[in-house]
């Protein structure tokens, strides 16, 4: 049995990552740790800090967490709904990176969205919490749009490194059903050679885990052009390494895990050691 920590952070109720957590709950039991962070409400926290009075702060106040609340009664709900063994944290404050950090710790998936993750703060994903969570995290953590629809294909993001396998092993453990699915290796370099480092290893290790496996080498520059390039696929999972190393070594500037996200179009397997 998996420990799931469902993380919901903001105003919304996060329903694409719960409709993926329904998908891991038909292939096997689990049990999840709905943790909750109150929203952030700037405008209004700038508007009340003006006055020489307390009653807006504990409006405020009480307004953050009749929002936490309602989330935390949807998640209950659904999950009683679909026999879902959970429990609730009894956090309603807002961002606590420590007691991610410690939940994490013990779980072995976080599921989020990529798309409202503190989204009242700022909507262009990920924004400073998501991108605090995503390298805080102490377990992989795998980042879902909100219109998620069940996966027909998986692409593994793949670099040579230690960490680009890595991910290849935490998600082959996690999600053993996902085997039988179409799955490509991508390795990405702009340059004339088509080599892809230690293909014969990298064949036979994938082929002891996944049913159906090919292997593509793309001839631009991932940080440009990969995102661009996924995000017309449809229905497809995407496996990377630690979000705090891109999984093309060669990136200088950006993740282009952070550019997928950004474009809310498929869900993101990020690994963590």
């Amino acid at each position: 049995m998996k420990q799931v920590l469902f993380v919901c952070a903001g105003k919304a109720f996060t329903r694409g990552a719960f409709n993926f957590l329904l998908s891991m709950q038909r292939d096997e039991p689990l049990e999840v740790l709905g943790l909750f962070f109150s929203p952030i409400d700037i405008e209004a926290m700038v508007t009340v800090s003006q006055l020489p009075v307390l009653a807006p702060f504990d409006r405020l106040e009480e307004e953050e967490q009749q929002a936490v609340t309602a989330n935390k009664a949807i998640f209950a709900k659904q999950c009683e709904q679909y026999h879902i063994r959970h429990r609730v944290h009894d956090n309603d404050k807002q961002w606590d990176k420590g007691l991610l950090v410690k939940e994490s710790r013990f779980a072995d998936l976080i599921l989020l969205s990529g798309e409202l993750f503190y989204a009242d703060i700022n909507v262009r994903q990920p924004n400073a919490y998501l991108q605090e969570a995503l390298h805080a995290a102490e377990c992989p953590v795998l980042a879902v749009p909100e219109d998620y629809r069940q996966c027909d294909h998986l692409f593994i993001a793949y670099d040579g490194s230690k960490e680009s396998l890595f991910a290849m092993k935490q998600f082959s453990c996690l999600f053993p059903h996902f085997s039988d699915l179409p799955s490509e290796i991508v390795y990405v370099r702009d340059e004339a050679s088509d080599d892809i480092p230690d293909l014969e290893h990298l064949k036979h290790y994938t082929r002891l885990h996944f049913s159906s496996v090919g292997f593509s080498k793309l001839h631009f520059k991932a940080a440009h052009y990969f995102a661009n390039w996924i995000s017309e696929r449809k229905h497809v999972l995407l496996v990377t390494g630690s979000y705090s190393r891109p999984a093309f070594s060669y990136i200088a500037k950006h993740s282009f895990a952070e550019q997928v996200i950004r474009e809310h179009r498929l869900p993101v397997f990020i690994a963590h050691a």
